[in-house]
């Protein structure tokens, strides 16, 4: 009796590679930080803060008064400097009067070289000192614009650390900014793309808010971390974007557009972490075929290898073949 023809296990639809231009990206995560960190600081010692004028979330301007230290001691230093600087003044009057009858006098005789030379030495020595007294009030009034602590750009305070009442030392951190309110993201990205990504290029940025954000390569970092081998790269964001900093963010930095040969996500079959499709010839039987993917796009995988333009891939279905099952074909795509 005549072995009856095999049935075919299932109905297909089959369809040919295409060829898309394809915007090439590298993957990339990492946190939104400020771009420069400003940190405002006490220039003094010893004295009080009298007066704090902004909080967390203010936004100021270079220049701007954000706090206040006592100024009574340091203007009594300055008023006690000013009477030193007119008293030294006097004596380099009456020393210049001196010196210049002594060189009036220094031909006829009627001084002795001695004296002569003690005038001029005194000359010299309330000229230096008035310059010292001058410089110290110079300092008073340094130490007195001291007392006023000002924003040292435009910018957004994000710490507070000063209080009222408090006595700073020097260097003491009173409030810390975002300069100019620009926001950057810090990426890190697989170092074997390095060479591929250079100032200028086009990111796109997955905000926190689910709205994507255009940045710009500002900086490919300079160096690569040992333990991760991954590098920064610096995305500045548009100056009117200003998301909350802290927030770890992922996105694509753009390379450059290349053509992809691509089939639909649906083609490709999952078996053991490898990626097959499933492709047909003209005796209506499928070959398993191992595939290497790349970018995705639009429901559509790219194929780097295993097919050719010419192949006629299963676009759906392929969990349910095996290698040579027998198969209908219902068209192609």
């Amino acid at each position: 009796m005549a072995e009856q023809a095999a049935a075919p296990a299932l109905t297909v639809s089959l369809t040919a590679p295409a060829i898309r231009d394809w915007l090439e990206t590298v993957p990339a995560s990492g946190w939104l930080k400020p771009w420069q960190e400003a940190i405002i600081a006490s220039e003094t010692s010893g004295l009080r803060i009298t007066d704090v004028l902004v909080d967390v979330g203010s936004v100021v301007t270079k220049g701007q008064t954000l706090a206040r230290l006592s100024q009574d001691s340091v203007l009594s230093d300055l008023r006690k400097q000013a009477a030193a600087v007119v008293i030294a003044k006097a004596k380099l009057t009456k020393a210049k009067s001196n010196a210049d009858r002594a060189r009036q006098l220094r031909s006829s005789g009627a001084l002795s070289d001695e004296k002569i030379t003690e005038y001029f030495a005194d000359e010299q020595t309330a000229t230096a000192s008035l310059a010292s007294e001058e410089a110290a009030l110079d300092s008073e009034k340094i130490k007195l614009a001291q007392t006023t602590i000002t924003a040292a750009d435009d910018g957004l305070i994000t710490s507070r650390s000063g209080d009222l009442g408090a006595v700073v030392s020097t260097g003491t951190e009173l409030f810390r900014m975002v300069r100019q309110q620009r926001v950057e993201w810090q990426a890190e990205v697989s170092a074997r793309y390095l060479p591929r990504i250079s100032e200028g290029l086009s990111v796109a940025i997955n905000g926190p808010d689910g709205h994507a954000i255009a940045g710009k390569v500002r900086l490919v970092g300079p160096s690569v971390s040992t333990d991760t081998s991954r590098a920064i790269v610096y995305v500045a964001l548009p100056s009117e974007v200003r998301p909350h900093t802290g927030l770890y963010v992922t996105g694509n930095i753009e390379l450059r557009t290349t053509p992809a040969l691509t089939v639909p996500e649906t083609a490709i079959v999952f078996r053991d972490g490898i990626s097959y499709v499933f492709t047909a010839g003209e005796d209506k039987r499928v070959r398993r075929v191992r595939v290497e993917t790349g970018r995705r796009n639009d429901g559509e995988v790219e194929i780097n290898s295993g097919i050719n333009r010419s192949a006629n891939v299963v676009t759906s279905g392929g969990a349910f073949l095996s290698d040579n099952d027998l198969v209908k074909i219902a068209k192609k795509n």
